[in-house]
């Protein structure tokens, strides 16, 4: 995730990040223009269309439809929001759910061996979470003295979970814990599953294809057809504002599909690693 100041405005402005739609964009960029010069070359020069020619009432159509186009976008540029926001809140949830159950475990444990398994296990499962939900593979060594199923789990966050929760049972079978303390730990375990099944729902969901797909289209056409009616009052100048706003609308488009998926390595998604590497340290802290 890009880490940058709001508050800074030239700096942002003239900043060429790798994630700027610009450079993406670029190729296509230039056959649009490419495409609005022949468009306005032929208009002016081939067929040298008159202004009253029915051409030019091409733009009432762009006018009607620009407002479509806009609603379209910002709805889609909204529901991409609140997928990454949803995520967001997600391991927000799982920062507090972890400090919570390493909380408790430090309050109600004595033995410092059982500690020192839990103290492991925790920070374990939103380092697994983040990998899981990246497709990156997961090293089945989790630990220097104790190694998980390598070919049982394919889910290896549910691994992790059963690790933890078999590990509280005993310590109730064991009578080091209560039935009441039981009970409060399983509450903080079960929303490790919640946790990440509802970030398996917003990853494995993306947004509907025949949706996603219409944009896209309404887009290329909106674009495509623009030199045509514009080019009576622009000319040469139809060249560059059709790039433009090609670069606004397809921008849009570029930073929903980004954002839908927050849990990749693209620069806007979620840190998830570093997210993880703070619940070990918070973790540690409090088991010892």
């Amino acid at each position: 995730m890009i880490s940058y100041n709001p508050r800074e405005w030239f700096g942002i402005i003239f900043q060429f990040h790798k994630a700027d739609t610009f450079r993406k964009l670029l190729p296509i960029m230039i056959a649009i223009g490419a495409y609005s010069g022949i468009v306005a070359y032929l208009e002016i020069e081939v067929w040298q269309l008159s202004q009253t020619s029915h051409v030019k009432n091409i733009t009432i159509t762009h006018t009607m439809l620009g407002f479509v186009i806009s609603l379209l976008l910002v709805f889609r540029t909204n529901t991409a929001y609140d997928r990454w926001w949803e995520g967001r809140k997600m391991w927000g949830a799982l920062v507090n759910n972890s400090r919570n159950l390493a909380l408790k475990v430090a309050v109600m444990l004595k033995d410092k061996e059982d500690k020192a398994i839990l103290r492991r296990l925790i920070p374990a499962y939103s380092h697994v979470l983040s990998l899981h939900l990246k497709n990156e593979e997961i090293n089945h060594e989790l630990f220097e003295d104790e190694t998980l199923s390598a070919d049982y789990y394919n889910h290896k966050p549910n691994q992790i979970a059963k690790a933890i929760m078999a590990k509280v049972n005993t310590l109730y079978e064991e009578g080091k814990i209560t039935g009441d303390q039981l009970i409060v730990l399983n509450s903080e375990i079960q929303s490790f599953t919640d946790i990440c099944g509802a970030c398996e729902r917003i990853k494995n969901t993306p947004i509907p294809y025949s949706y996603s797909v219409f944009i896209k289209k309404f887009i290329f056409f909106y674009v495509m057809s623009l030199p045509f009616g514009y080019v009576f009052q622009l000319g040469y100048y139809v060249i560059p504002v059709v790039v433009f706003i090609f670069y606004v609308l397809a921008s849009l488009e570029l930073i929903a599909e980004e954002i839908e998926d927050p849990f990749g390595n693209d620069p806007n998604d979620l840190p998830t690693s570093k997210i993880a590497d703070n619940i070990r340290k918070n973790v540690e802290e409090l088991i010892y």
